[in-house]
């Protein structure tokens, strides 16, 4: 049985990856610092290694567990992608999750290998801010890149915003409130705003299949093979929930006159965000279909309840806008 070492593991990508990784048949370990709850506590096909990953002792003992494989979900800053890639060195594959947030160039689609990154200053790449989290990314794949010169087998997946159960950051879940608490729902722009989603299944799967047939040095992007329009992903919840809606459409002119600032609304994006994913795609992998990923995330949310999004507009305010709009 081959041993995959997942650091972090136990929230959202993590806790998906690990799920896959169970169903394919590796042995287990998460090595994180114990923060957050362990989903997998009763679980004796998964061990747990408590340590801080900026720490090289307990980065040194994670390594000496000698897994095959790794992907390092919680790699947030270079120093952190740099100090793995030394510390797994001699590992089969070292997964690094990075972001589609890590391209500094408008096109579309945006490819690897074409598409130019983000760059990251050096008061960039030690800062927490989300202003710095594509630049952070960025770097984290020229460290990825620097360390397969060296001989290293690692790889990187870029993910676009990734949903699913488990998603701790609410903007999902803002769609679902909307489409089951309210008869009428603003979409800024004309309906077709456009920012590539994947299913956090579809990451797993992703990070496995390159770990197990990527190119060291390769990064891939992974991104949903069916994207919608940001007004027929609101239709696609709201069908999935059981409920009929009124989408109304407001440009973000028609918005300035009111308190809503369409950019702080989840999905909505003025120029198209999309990813080719052919790359990964020649590898083998295969998606779960969007519409049944979106239809068990709904699921799941009512399930549980929705998680409140941070920066969202008051719904009072939209109901506010969209009247202003529509009189």
């Amino acid at each position: 049985m081959s041993h995959a070492l997942v650091v972090g593991g136990t929230r959202f990508i993590g806790r998906a990856t690990v799920e896959e990784l169970l169903e394919s048949g590796y042995g287990v370990t998460v090595f994180n610092r114990g923060s957050h709850d362990n989903p997998f506590a009763a679980d004796d096909r998964v061990d747990h290694l408590q340590g801080d990953r900026t720490a090289s002792g307990d980065l040194g003992a994670a390594a000496a567990l000698d897994p095959d494989i790794v992907v390092d979900c919680v790699a947030y800053k270079p120093r952190e992608v740099r100090a793995a890639t030394e510390a797994f060195a001699d590992v089969d594959a070292y997964v690094y999750v990075s972001s589609g947030g890590a391209y500094g160039a408008e096109e579309v689609p945006k490819r690897e290998g074409e598409t130019a990154l983000e760059g990251c200053s050096d008061e960039q790449a030690t800062d927490d801010s989300p202003e710095s989290y594509g630049p952070r990314k960025a770097e984290g794949d020229r460290e990825v890149f620097a360390a397969a010169g060296r001989g290293v087998r690692a790889m990187s997946v870029r993910p676009t915003i990734v949903y699913g159960a488990h998603d701790y950051t609410g903007r999902f879940d803002y769609w679902v409130d909307r489409v089951v608490e309210h008869d009428r729902v603003l979409v800024p722009g004309d309906g077709d705003a456009l920012w590539h989603l994947v299913a956090v299944e579809n990451v797993a799967r992703a990070l496995r299949t390159v770990a197990e047939e990527g190119q060291p040095g390769a990064a891939y992007n992974v991104g949903d093979r069916r994207l919608f329009p940001l007004e027929e992903f609101v239709e696609t919840a709201a069908d999935a929930a059981g409920t009929e809606v009124e989408t109304v459409t407001a440009s973000p002119r028609e918005l300035e006159g009111t308190a809503v600032d369409p950019d702080t609304i989840p999905y909505y994006r003025r120029y198209p965000h999309v990813l080719d994913t052919g790359r990964l795609a020649s590898l083998g992998w295969t998606p779960v279909e969007a519409a049944t990923a979106i239809r068990e995330t709904v699921g799941a949310t009512l399930e549980r309840g929705p998680e409140p999004a941070d920066g969202v507009p008051d719904p009072a305010e939209e109901r506010r806008a969209i009247d202003a709009v529509t009189e």
